[in-house]
């Protein structure tokens, strides 16, 4: 480590580079891109084939609302359980090979549904199981899967690629549905499984050719326990992130009543067979579709705190007509404004989370966020299906309307703001430093410390910047961080942090951005001895 260099070559990260000739539809000029992307639309299409399947069959198989929901905590509790492992893989080892086993994994849990559906042997609990599996593969797979996406474009195309991924998996909400409720009535529900296994291969075939750009690290990779906290760490340490998880969390449980009921609410309030419940399914996601189009120009002319008021009403709007009105094309209509407002939401809580990440931690940061998600549609799931039962399902509908308005009074503190533009690409501006003893990998813990001169009448703005420093260190690796002030010279400051082992101080070098280098430069100013700041690095030994 060195003082802070005041260079920025950023001519070495020519892939990281801002291009003005980015379009909302240049990410499909990539040909690897392009194909993954239209693989993915027809998996996607396949998936909420199986998701229409799954839940019309338990409503046959055991129709109660307890029973019907847990169908839907199956699918979304693996999520929870496996995010954040899942985002440390997704960090550690090939994406590319990581992508290729989960969705192996879900092509044979697929098939061995819809082949014991076929033969008439699935029952409540079989169902349940085989759904659990495929929501644990799928949980596997999610944070790879959008980690790749800064490999596969330029930086300037990533908004353009998440949005396209976005209109790919609302477009598949909207034609799956419809199309599952048609498979399921003419030819049943095990062949609808079964097409959903053979909709893996696309992907499968896209990602074997794909040839991955390998990792340039000379460090050894981290260990997947330490990797977890050290995304945990970064999480805590990031209030702007911590924000977009507390509005997600007050948001997904309450809606979560949605999922979890609309099968149910489809037969025994509308009297609907599977084809009637497909059209539902298929209303939400034309409104997602919708939502996707017109949401760049609502984002240009209001604030995001205001854009998470408005649609969080729409939402808890749309479930209480279905709760009072029960009729098929006034339903549709409220599904339609709950599509538009569950993508306006979504998508703006994940491009908040992809621009204040870097690339080092992109796939925990974004395991913590589906953490968030899918933790509250398993535990929403229960909570609604369990109301219903007690009460009725308009009952329940209506509580998680109440639910969604009394969200926006309790989390109003949480404020959404339009990220920063911040560089978040690689500045490797510290270099190893030069030893006397060359410590082992695993030694530690590492105390670093470093001296500062400062004017003692700049003592309250050079803390505030410190405050900013120390998010960073916390960010990077430190698990402590303290600032000190020598008490027989006021002028003469010392922060140290420390990390846990020799290995780990490296990576931070790896870890550091051109974000990161800008805070160093703001301390820096304040420095004003005759020599730069003094560094030091101590290493724990253990005693007899």
């Amino acid at each position: 480590m060195q003082s802070v260099s005041k260079e920025n070559d950023r001519t070495r990260y020519p892939e990281l580079q801002m291009r003005d000739s980015a379009t909302p539809w240049s990410p499909l000029r990539n040909p690897m891109f392009r194909a993954l992307w239209i693989a993915g639309v027809f998996s996607n299409i396949g998936s909420w084939i199986h998701i229409t399947a799954t839940a019309w069959l338990m409503t046959s198989l055991a129709p109660s609302a307890v029973m019907v929901s847990l169908v839907q905590t199956a699918s979304s509790l693996p999520i929870f359980l496996l995010a954040l492992p899942a985002g440390a893989l997704a960090d550690v080892l090939d994406r590319r090979r990581l992508i290729l086993v989960t969705q192996a994994c879900m092509l044979l849990a697929a098939a061995a549904l819809g082949v014991l559906t076929i033969l008439g042997l699935t029952t409540p609990w079989t169902l349940l199981a085989l759904t659990l599996v495929l929501g644990a593969a799928a949980a596997t797979n999610m944070p790879a899967w959008q980690a790749i996406i800064p490999e596969l474009v330029s930086r300037a195309e990533i908004p353009s690629a998440v949005a396209l991924n976005s209109v790919g998996f609302n477009a598949a909400r909207a034609i799956g549905p419809a199309v599952g409720g048609l498979v399921v009535g003419l030819a049943g529900t095990g062949f609808a499984f079964m097409i959903n296994a053979l909709s893996f291969l696309g992907v499968m075939i896209v990602l074997f050719f794909w040839k991955r750009r390998p990792h340039t690290s000379t460090l050894p990779a981290e260990r997947i326990v330490g990797a977890m906290r050290t995304g945990l760490r970064y999480v805590r340490h990031a209030p702007a992130l911590r924000a977009v998880f507390v509005r997600a969390t007050a948001f997904i449980v309450c809606a979560s009543a949605l999922a979890a009921l609309l099968p149910l609410y489809a037969r025994q309030m509308l009297g609907l067979g599977s084809v009637g419940y497909g059209l539902l399914l298929g209303a939400f996601g034309f409104g997602a579709v919708a939502g996707a189009a017109v949401l760049p120009a609502v984002r240009r002319r209001t604030s995001l705190d205001r854009l998470n008021v408005l649609t969080n009403l729409a939402f808890a709007a749309a479930l209480a007509l279905m709760a009072f009105v029960h009729e098929f094309y006034t339903v549709c209509a409220a599904l339609t404004i709950a599509g538009g407002a569950w993508l306006a939401l979504l998508a703006s809580f994940n491009s908040s989370v992809q621009s204040i990440v870097p690339a080092w931690v992109r796939g925990r940061a974004l395991a913590v966020y589906m953490l968030v998600f899918f933790g509250g549609m398993a535990g929403g799931s229960v909570v609604w299906g369990v109301a219903a039962s007690f009460s009725s399902i308009p009952t329940a509908l209506n509580l998680a309307a109440l639910g969604l308005a009394s969200g926006i009074v309790l989390t109003r503190s949480q404020r959404l703001r339009a990220p920063e533009t911040l560089d978040l690409s690689p500045s490797m501006h510290w270099s190893v430093p030069t030893l006397v003893i060359e410590p082992r990998p695993e030694d530690g813990p590492v105390l670093i410390t470093i001296e500062y001169r400062v004017d003692p009448r700049k003592d309250a703005q050079f803390r505030l910047v410190m405050d900013r420093l120390r998010r960073s260190r916390l960010r990077g690796g430190a698990f402590r961080w303290r600032l000190f002030v020598d008490a027989s010279d006021c002028g003469r400051y010392l922060e140290s942090f420390i990390v846990e082992s020799w290995i780990e101080h490296l990576r931070q070098h790896e870890r550091l951005t051109v974000a990161d280098l800008e805070i160093e430069q703001r301390v820096r100013a304040f420095h004003c001895g005759d020599k730069p700041p003094i560094i030091t690095h101590l290493v724990a030994r253990p005693v007899p």
